[in-house]
């Protein structure tokens, strides 16, 4: 007998055999030489490598993953080096077709774009013919300092009729720097097609220094060439009419405003009627801001609910926002009802305007409801109250005391500061107004707001002690901010800078559309600076900031906008810039995304060896209905 057919008879008669030489116990010659046949219940059949004759469990080929893998390679046809370019000015990676985009680091936008650019990975077929399946993707560690990224992937492929193939490799990006079209135009002179300019004809900036935070917190300003600054106003140049026009849209929305446009004619090609312009947009903002005092038209006042014609203005939005000081009614007026017959202020919110006054008691007020008006809530009612208030220069001077009432006497108590406006001092600039001021039909005081933390105290480091800080676009001071009248026009700068700041601590509808930071002070605190207020106190006052209203992560010594003062950067720059998004792996886990670290890596392998996909192993399902063998 041939030693292949006695080899075979004796499998078929002794199957624990095979259990023993898979385990190294036992010898074929030893085996034949007593056989005992034994019942196998539940134990697969072990065959033999049809190429290098290993026992192996059984498969549809009967080949070893070894002798598979050097007869077929799963990543034939699938590159593992591709190439992926950044844009080291705005950090977008570019997509494809002059498109780019913006994402983060270890981020499943990003592996969507890394796996876009790896050739023969595809759904359907790869350059062999044959299907490939992709089961996983991860991020594998790399130097930072490599502008390396690898990804892991696992792939399956049809090797054979029945036999799918398993391999794991890592495919290398190298990263490129290439600037992108906006950065590009941002270097060229001239290169702008739309211009926004935004005015507001008034004396300070703190209307611009609102916009400007809410510009950044809506990232309106993106797409913009470049911001210039002016003392009444700015510019912002954009490479397309259609940004421009997506930027005078979102000022519609959180001021009033009126445009009007112009455009210039630069070049024209007759043939084929093509002619380039540059548009230029004029962004009017209305001259009205937060606590200005107005006296309004009678015809005006009774439009808006019937209201008070001496109001204040609230604060800005798509509408103007008023309220009665004395009474608390509230009221909107349209953009378009301001531009058909503009009102002029008869006294604007400036600091040399405000007089500070101590509170030295309050009562509360209950107003009659009167039916011609519009009906109040009866929160804004509670708020009312009678304050006694002194000026903060007479205090030991003289016992000159005013009684006002006030729509924000809920905030205030006895000992806090505030600022208002002193009528009995003040001339008007409106005629009827002034008239009514001197036959004493106009209250004495008219309170504006609550002073908070040091300024309250008159502290000189006042500004320092704050809890918030505030992110800053990043403009160009235009040439004629830069004569002989910069340093006087710096000062103004700060005190319409420390004068916003104010508004800012004292109205929490106005934080809610900003971003506000955390300080040096706040990060070391614990607690709101009022840690001694009373629980009932602290309650009442709903306009203090809080700590919970604050965020982290700005970091002031990169200049506004935090773009510091060098705008080149190094490969290596942008290396760590890329590595500091956020710690190791920690997007990759948030985005359900496996990721390999730095220990992992010197046990990996740049590819592995294929093996066949486990699941139906041929007689396992024989074996497993308990079949006796004879």
């Amino acid at each position: 007998k041939s030693g292949g057919v006695h080899t075979i008879a004796w499998r078929r008669s002794e199957p624990t055999y095979l259990r023993e030489r898979a385990q190294g116990s036992a010898h074929p010659s030893s085996a034949m030489e007593d056989p005992q046949p034994m019942a196998s219940v539940g134990t697969s059949v072990m065959v033999l490598c049809c190429m290098c004759g290993v026992p192996i469990p059984p498969n549809p080929s009967n080949t070893c993953a070894s002798c598979l893998a050097s007869k077929a390679d799963v990543t034939r046809g699938i590159s593992t080096e591709a190439t992926l370019h950044q844009c080291r000015g705005c950090q977008r990676w570019h997509k494809d077709a002059g498109k780019w985009m913006g994402c983060e680091l270890e981020s499943r936008e990003l592996m969507a774009l890394c796996l876009s650019k790896v050739s023969g990975l595809k759904s359907k077929k790869n350059s062999s013919g044959e299907k490939v399946r992709l089961i996983d993707a991860g991020w594998v560690w790399t130097e930072p300092h490599s502008m390396r990224l690898k990804v892991r992937l696992t792939i399956q492929k049809e090797v054979q009729a029945g036999t799918i193939l398993q391999q794991s490799f890592i495919v290398v990006f190298v990263v490129r720097n290439q600037q992108c079209v906006e950065c590009q135009a941002e270097f060229r002179q001239g290169s702008w097609k739309s211009l926004v300019q935004v005015r507001q004809r008034v004396d300070h900036k703190r209307t611009f220094l609102y916009l400007e935070q809410l510009i950044l917190k809506n990232g309106a300003h993106r797409g913009c060439l470049s911001i210039e600054t002016f003392r009444d106003g700015m510019d912002f140049y954009f490479p397309d009419k259609g940004k421009a026009a997506r930027f005078i849209a979102f000022l519609e929305n959180v001021v009033p405003i009126k445009v009007k446009t112009s455009k210039k004619l630069i070049s024209t090609d007759d043939k084929s009627n093509v002619s380039n312009f540059k548009y230029t947009n004029l962004v009017e903002i209305c001259p009205l801001c937060k606590d200005d005092l107005l006296y309004l038209p009678k015809k005006a006042a009774n439009n808006i609910g019937n209201i008070s014609r001496l109001v204040l203005v609230k604060n800005i939005s798509n509408v103007i926002h008023l309220v009665d000081p004395l009474t608390g009614q509230a009221g909107t007026m349209n953009p378009e009802v301001f531009w058909r017959d503009p009102i002029r202020p008869i006294i604007t919110a400036a600091r040399s305007r405000l007089t500070r006054y101590v509170v030295l008691g309050k009562d509360p007020v209950i107003l009659e409801r009167n039916k011609s008006k519009r009906s109040m809530s009866k929160k804004y009612r509670s708020r009312l109250a009678l304050l006694t208030m002194a000026r903060e220069d007479d205090m030991g001077v003289n016992d000159n005391q005013f009684e006002e009432r006030s729509n924000i006497g809920y905030l205030l108590k006895s000992g806090d500061v505030c600022v208002g406006y002193d009528l009995t001092e003040l001339q008007l600039v409106d005629d009827d107004a002034e008239n009514m001021r001197t036959a004493g039909k106009l209250p004495d005081v008219i309170v504006v707001r609550k002073l908070y933390g040091g300024v309250a105290s008159g502290e000189v480091n006042a500004a320092k002690q704050r809890l918030f800080r505030l992110q800053r676009l990043d403009v160009d001071v235009s040439e004629a901010m830069k004569g002989r009248a910069s340093k006087k026009d710096d000062d103004m700068d700060d005190v319409d800078e420390e004068d916003f700041l104010r508004e800012v601590e004292a109205d929490r509808d106005m934080r809610v559309n900003m971003n506000l930071f955390k300080s040096e002070v706040a990060k070391k605190s614990t607690q709101p600076s009022a840690e001694n207020i009373d629980s009932e106190d602290e309650d009442d006052d709903d306009q203090q900031v809080k700590l919970d209203e604050l965020l982290d992560g700005l970091v002031l010594d990169e200049g506004p906008d935090g773009a510091g003062g060098n705008t080149t950067k190094t490969d290596d720059d942008i290396s760590l810039e890329m590595q500091a998004v956020a710690e190791e792996g920690e997007k990759a886990a948030k985005d359900g995304i496996s990721y390999a670290g730095r220990d992992d890596v010197r046990k990996m392998d740049e590819k592995e060896a294929a093996k066949p996909v486990s699941g139906n192993i041929f007689g396992k399902e024989f074996m497993d209905k308990g079949f006796k063998f004879l």
